[in-house]
């Protein structure tokens, strides 16, 4: 696998335990106010907007302890997730239990040999989650409106960059390097990604032409791939019925999810229209692709 797309692998436990200062820390645009502690509470995630989502499920609020996480964690109130992670706003409920049945069975994992922290806590909730809760939260998120949050910049350097928290930070004052044939992820605020700040966005650099070589290969193929994306997800990659949307999500995202299909990681009798795609597509396509989709709007 290439290593760029999995930044930051580590356990949380590896971070340490959360601080204690009682200092109440904020983002702009909210009133709420949280500690650090609260910020890292994997059974009560800080909620900066509750304006901007309806009241959220219990499950989706503070999961059940000890092995319930919150969804909110990681794909937050409002459903937009982060890119280490899907956005669950506005997929079909019926997808979302599905994929939730797929992490439980082990016919969805990452194609990363080995651990890797965001899928293994998805599965560990899905083996502990009852029906009833996976019902809730599937249709709590399947409510929402996506949102993109991601801009795409074509270039062939990128700023140099450490990782931390499953995505790149840039490294002030440290200049640049090439970017080759990678997608670089960073949040344009890391202090207000790392506090788990939904309206907080990312920027993608991706290499020179990749959306336009994108564009031919999502809407007719260009010789590469046997079914065009968007025939299945449509002509604006919005997602028909259960096929789900690819517009505005993180191209890093994406990329390990064409990975996961191609790799067989990701297998199950849904997942079959996309082995033909997935079959004679190279890392450079993929790269494409999931650019182009994600300078969509959703």
């Amino acid at each position: 696998m290439p290593a760029w797309a999995y930044p930051g692998n580590v356990s949380p436990a590896a971070t340490g335990a959360p601080s204690a200062d009682a200092t109440l820390l904020h983002v702009p645009n909210t009133h709420a106010a949280f500690t650090h502690a609260q910020v890292k509470d994997l059974f009560a995630p800080p909620d900066w907007h509750p304006d901007g989502h309806p009241p959220m499920p219990e499950i989706v609020a503070h999961g059940r302890k000890p092995a319930v996480y919150a969804c909110a964690y990681c794909h937050l109130p409002d459903g937009q997730g982060r890119p280490e992670n899907a956005a669950l706003a506005g997929l079909p409920a019926a997808y979302i239990a599905a994929q939730v049945a797929d992490f439980r069975s082990g016919a969805r994992r990452s194609a990363l040999l080995g651990p890797h922290v965001p899928t293994d806590l998805m599965r560990a909730t899905a083996e502990n989650a009852t029906g009833g809760e996976i019902a809730a939260a599937a249709e709590y998120f399947s409510r929402l409106r996506m949102s993109r949050r991601v801009e795409v910049i074509e270039s062939t350097v990128v700023p140099k960059t450490r990782e931390l928290g499953w995505l790149y930070v840039p490294i002030e004052g440290a200049g640049t390097e090439p970017l080759g044939m990678r997608v670089i992820e960073m949040p344009l605020d890391p202090e207000r990604h790392e506090l788990r700040d939904s309206a907080s966005g990312f920027r993608a650099y991706v290499p020179i032409g990749s959306i336009a070589c994108g564009r031919k290969l999502a809407e007719s193929g260009n010789g590469v791939v046997i079914v065009a994306c968007v025939s299945c997800h449509g002509p604006d990659l919005r997602g028909v019925g259960p096929v789900p949307a690819l517009a505005g999500r993180s191209p890093s995202y994406i990329v390990r999810q064409l990975l996961a299909f191609k790799t067989g990681a990701r297998a199950t009798p849904a997942s079959q229209p996309m082995l033909p795609v997935v079959a004679r597509l190279e890392v450079e396509d993929m790269i494409a692709v999931a650019a182009f989709a994600a300078s969509k709007e959703p």
